[in-house]
């Protein structure tokens, strides 16, 4: 039994110490309802109720800081929309530099 109480102290100060180093080096547009301090005080008040709370009502899901997603580039509309540009522009200056090479052999055997 006292193992038991030890594995559950101990697993008690991990979930703590998680919970306030993630609180620390959340960014500021994600906490809810309370500032920073007063959630880590939270925390370190009501172990195990304030850790539930903090990741229940005081960290926002996703960010909202406006930031685009980052996406692949083969997933990319954009990116892909500029490559086919890129190769019609690339495949356009190989017909006209043929063209060119084609005039400069006629002008050579006349």
């Amino acid at each position: 039994m006292t193992r038991l109480l030890v594995v559950l102290a101990f697993a008690l100060v991990a979930v703590d110490v998680f919970s306030i180093v993630d609180v620390a080096l959340t960014d500021r547009s994600r906490v809810r309802a309370l500032p920073k301090a007063l959630w880590i005080l939270v925390i370190l008040l009501l172990p195990v109720i304030g850790v539930v709370l903090w990741f229940m009502l005081g960290k926002a899901r996703s960010s909202s800081s406006g930031r685009p997603r980052t996406v692949a580039p083969d997933d990319d509309p954009d990116f892909l929309r500029n490559m086919r540009a890129k190769e019609e522009q690339d495949e356009r200056i190989r017909r006209l530099e043929q063209e060119l090479a084609d005039l400069d052999d006629d002008d050579k055997t006349n």
